[in-house]
């Protein structure tokens, strides 16, 4: 593979691919008509990782028997696994990010069982009201908003409990006053789809637009007081993200903000931009550095290390949209990684 036209082909092969994959290719690297990619779409429910996560739904409409962690999950063990991933949560997510579609009866029915069956962790809040962590309530939102629930009571919450720096961190609980990359972008990815199914508010997308700036303040990965990297693992490129940050997720963020509301790219984006591009293999694809441990329900990877379709995916739809708007012509960011 040494050319873009190579590397869709591998994303979009019928045989090794999957139809999440596939689609949002389509839709997205090849602008293929909506009939086409839609009809791959729809693919999702009854075929590959879709339907298999689907079929792991429990018979009152969770998944794991838990809301963020499995009935059966022992904490004491969370140092030696790490978090488990196969929880309602985050199997909502997943579902998501394959583009499932969310007004179909099988879908629909499960959104309606988690409402009437499944209660959080903390304090046994029903699922649909969400909980005490901004992290979890943003993820929560973007679920919700996506699946057709209306989500303004969360939001409202979250509004307030924006901190004075523009952004979102769980820790406030604990006192914190400084927002987090990590809780910021579960925060902005939940308000972006909660505006995306119609239900932004002026206050909501001012509160979005305070925690882009805190992100583009900081060049979506350094520290505003030193300029160093505020954490190096932002700089590796992860799937699936769970609650993780990393710039190519915050990129695709703002490439879908953008292309929602019709903004303007901003050129604070363009160190993470070339680090994207700085990224990719002689093959034309780009490797997944790493996996979040714990328990999963399957791999949609073929491990670190190896050419990722997710990463490759993201990267190519960032960059094409990059270099559709032309922001490369302004002049580049003055500091260098």
């Amino acid at each position: 593979m040494t050319d873009n036209g190579a590397v869709i082909d591998w994303l979009t092969d019928p045989e090794h691919s999957d139809p999440s994959i596939r689609w949002q290719a389509m839709r997205d690297l090849l602008d293929a008509p909506h009939s086409e990619w839609a009809a791959e779409r729809a693919k999702v429910e009854t075929e590959g990782w879709g339907a298999r996560l689907l079929a792991l739904e429990d018979e009152d409409g969770q998944w794991a028997g838990g809301a963020h962690f499995p009935s059966d999950f022992d904490f004491d063990r969370w140092e030696v696994e790490g978090q488990p991933w196969t929880s309602t949560s985050h199997s909502l997510s997943q579902l998501r990010e394959f583009g499932v579609d969310p007004s179909s009866d099988r879908v629909r029915r499960a959104v309606e069982l988690i409402g009437v069956n499944s209660r959080w962790e903390e304090a046994e809040q029903p699922y649909w009201e969400g909980e005490v962590e901004p992290c979890i309530n943003g993820m929560t939102v973007a679920n919700g908003a996506y699946f057709g629930v209306d989500m303004s009571p969360i939001v409202e919450r979250l509004l307030g409990e924006r901190l004075c720096d523009g952004g979102w961190n769980c820790e406030s609980l604990n006192g914190s006053v400084r927002s987090s990359f990590d809780t910021t972008i579960n925060v902005l990815d939940g308000l972006l789809e909660y505006e995306r199914s119609g239900g932004g508010t002026t206050e909501s997308r001012a509160a979005r637009r305070s925690g882009e700036e805190f992100l583009l303040e900081r060049s979506l990965f350094r520290r505003l007081s030193t300029g160093e990297p505020a954490d190096e693992r932002y700089l590796y490129l992860l799937h699936p993200n769970r609650w993780h940050y990393d710039v190519l997720r915050a990129l695709d963020y703002f490439r879908s903000a953008c292309l929602l509301t019709h903004a303007a790219a901003d050129s604070r984006l363009g160190e993470a931009i070339e680090h994207v591009r700085s990224r990719r293999s002689e093959n034309g694809t780009w490797p997944l550095d790493w996996s979040p441990t714990g328990r999963v329900w399957f791999e949609v990877d073929d491990g670190q290390g190896e050419p990722s379709r997710w990463v490759t995916l993201r990267a190519m739809r960032v960059l094409k949209w990059w270099e559709s708007v032309g922001v490369d012509e302004l002049e580049p960011p003055a500091s260098s990684l």
